[in-house]
């Protein structure tokens, strides 16, 4: 750590104690509408006894709802009887960003998934960070962290663990992500993994597994199905919840370098060639972005630079230089 320096984030909730806690992690923030004020984190503690703990996370980004739809839902109606163990339950990480519906915080446009470890003395998104690090993923058997393509992207709903060098936590990584049986299972690349969520817990040896669900600013009833039954798949996988994992077939899809992202090197608007899922062959053209300043410009194109399937896409109509516009994947048979 930085800092030797407290988190400044009390929990209103107890979490060595039995039975079913709602409550917050309140964050002290004077501002000028609030000399005295706090940011309130929603926070869910569902204990039985001794056994397995699991951190359940949504609303790192705060434009992405499949997590928090699926987590608060689950708050509310797990029963405590059917655990064994610990859960943890935090629905919305980024609470500011939720609020606002804003993939970063409103308040120090802060990423949250940019910001690990954390500082105890820092911006807001810091110290959120911070607390998450050092007081709840210490806490953590297993660890689940809601995600969807938010406002600019959109993504075949999977489920995804990264490749590890730990070979035997990579394994059960990936059991997790087939228990949590999404149409698709992601072997995941990342752009830029400082900094994140991912890493803080990968880095304290901790199982990790992640999704992406759709995207596009809102959720969808598909989406969110998957969601809430992934969720409990995984509780009862790792043996923290009763019952029977109610697999679906799913398909592994590999992300094995970065010829997987296509990047805008224009403004303009995009036009899609190829629609989610659909299979791509290395050198097509996967989108184009048509010049808005002038007539006559013939378009920039996209094209693959490997074989697969689209795997994620630009959503918004408009296009900026450097945005994402596409990522294709490679099916594993």
């Amino acid at each position: 750590m930085s800092s030797l320096r407290p988190s400044p984030i009390t929990p209103t909730v107890d979490f060595d104690r039995d039975g079913v806690q709602h409550g917050f992690l309140r964050l002290p923030y004077s501002r000028d509408d609030s000399a005295w004020g706090s940011v309130m984190i929603p926070i869910c503690v569902i204990r039985n006894g001794n056994g397995p703990s699991a951190l359940l996370t949504g609303g790192n980004h705060g434009d992405e709802y499949e997590g928090p739809l699926a987590l608060y839902d689950l708050a509310r109606t797990l029963d405590p009887r059917q655990v064994s163990g610990t859960v943890i339950i935090v629905p919305a990480m980024n609470y500011p960003a939720f609020r606002a519906g804003t993939r970063t915080s409103p308040i120090d446009k802060g990423n949250l998934n940019r910001s690990f470890p954390g500082r105890p003395d820092g911006t807001v998104t810091e110290k959120i960070a911070d607390y998450f690090q050092r007081e709840l993923l210490p806490r953590t058997d297993i660890a689940l962290d809601f995600h969807s393509g938010g406002r600019t992207l959109d993504f075949v709903p999977f489920c995804a663990a990264h490749i590890r060098p730990d070979k035997a936590l990579e394994a059960k990584g990936f059991a997790a992500v087939e228990a949590f049986s999404a149409p698709w299972s992601m072997k995941m690349l990342e752009i830029d993994a400082v900094g994140m969520f991912d890493t803080a817990a990968e880095e304290m040896g901790k199982l990790f597994i992640t999704t992406e669900l759709g995207g596009g600013g809102t959720s969808r009833a598909e989406t969110v199905r998957i969601a809430r039954r992934g969720v409990l798949n995984v509780l009862r996988h790792a043996g923290i919840v009763t019952g029977a994992v109610e697999m679906q077939p799913t398909r592994w899809l590999d992300m094995p370098s970065g010829d997987c992202f296509s990047f805008a090197e224009d403004d303009g608007m995009i036009e899609t060639m190829i629609d989610l899922g659909e299979p791509v062959e290395e050198g097509q053209v996967l989108a184009r972005i048509h010049s808005i300043g002038r007539t006559g410009t013939a378009p920039q194109e996209i094209r693959a630079r490997m074989s697969g399937l689209l795997a994620a896409r630009h959503f918004p109509g408009l296009v900026k230089a450097g945005d994402c516009t596409a990522v294709v994947a490679v099916l594993v048979d």
